[in-house]
């Protein structure tokens, strides 16, 4: 079963979509609501990011993601002239749900953690990043379908409870995105919704989910910011051959 998502004023779109797995319903929604904004933000310019701060997150990471790397270069270099900061070509990532601050999680807790996510009864699955939308401090792909992509949210959720650490955003508030541009300071945001529209044309790209990454995040800071990390523990996917057909039902 797929949890249930909300209404929930910190998350973009503030309210759900009205369907969480048809591309078209969800490309629709995300543009709707990227449509709607009339003043971009510096996504830099985040509270508890200071200075040398570090934390964990479970991600999905892209490294060798040929197909994702070069559509996501081509956008980039069709945007250019908006001058936002780019993603590296190999800091490509969709941001599960956060741990805790590296000063609150201890050694003991990530490798409980990372057991017991090791243990989750989970299969590997394919979504789609299509071209192209966006929030108020950022140009990103629309992620689909999100059935898959909660479920997860949610299994990672539990087991953090479970090895008691701080945690991050309840289930219902998840919006599953994949960014290309961050916006560096405040600007109207007509510009850029109108320079995003051209590439909404562009073919979705295929991704097959079959790890979740456990990373230690921080910032760069300069001339070229952005996230870096490293891996703490990649957690294998179940292969979807692995489980046993289900008569009438689609597997999850």
């Amino acid at each position: 079963m797929t949890p249930e998502l909300d209404v929930f004023p910190g998350a973009f779109p503030h309210r759900p979509p009205p369907d969480l797995d048809s591309p078209g319903l969800l490309v629709d929604h995300d543009w709707r609501a990227f449509s709607a904004v009339e003043q971009m933000v510096n996504h830099w310019a985040r509270p508890g990011w200071s200075e040398g701060f570090r934390a964990y997150y479970w991600m999905l990471t892209f490294p060798d993601d040929d197909g994702l790397v070069s559509r996501a270069r081509h956008c980039q270099d069709d945007l250019a002239d908006l001058g936002m900061d780019p993603v590296p070509q190999d800091g490509l990532h969709v941001t599960l749900t956060r741990v805790g601050g590296a000063a609150l999680v201890t050694n003991d807790q990530l490798r409980l953690l990372a057991d017991l996510a090791g243990g989750l009864p989970l299969t590997s699955f394919q979504i789609a990043a299509h071209p192209m939308a966006g929030s108020r401090g950022a140009v990103r792909f629309t992620l689909a379908p999100w059935s898959p992509l909660i479920r997860l949210h949610a299994a990672l959720s539990d087991v953090g409870r479970r090895a008691g650490v701080p945690g991050g955003k309840p289930t219902l508030a998840f919006r599953p995105h994949l960014g290309v541009l961050y916006s560096n300071r405040e600007r109207p945001a007509s510009p850029v919704i109108e320079s995003v529209a051209r590439l909404r044309t562009l073919d979705p790209v295929p991704l097959e989910i079959s790890s979740v990454e456990l990373v230690e995040l921080w910032r760069t800071t300069g001339s070229f910011p952005a996230y870096r990390w490293r891996v703490v523990r990649s957690v294998p996917l179940r292969p979807r051959s692995d489980l046993p057909a289900l008569s009438g039902r689609q597997q999850g």
